[in-house]
């Protein structure tokens, strides 16, 4: 299948490497290239109703979520899921700064 989501910012669940949100640069079967590129390494979500993956790619990230900083591409194996985010869910993963220590 041939992704409709190449350009678009996403979040992509990986078997073994976590979650990342940027922008879908290529795909290729589980192999994904992802640019402007944030690692999740703990989330809360934007509001009470939105706590799976789905829900952050629609209300974005709350309080509390640990992001890391962006790089300019990561390489993906293994991607389970490929989620398109909304405008305001790709702003607050933007703009999440790493809290706590």
């Amino acid at each position: 299948m041939q992704s409709t989501l190449i350009g678009k910012h996403v979040i992509v669940r990986t078997y073994s490497a976590g979650v990342h949100a940027g922008i879908l640069a290529a795909r290729d079967g589980k192999e994904v290239l992802l640019t402007n590129s944030r690692r999740f390494w703990s989330w809360e979500p934007a509001t009470p109703e939105s706590g799976s993956l789905s829900g952050i790619a629609v209300d974005g990230v709350g309080k509390g979520s640990k992001l890391g900083k962006a790089v300019p591409s990561i390489e993906l194996t293994e991607a389970i899921e490929v989620i398109e985010t909304t405008e305001t869910s790709a702003a607050s993963i933007n703009a999440a700064k790493w809290s706590g220590k």
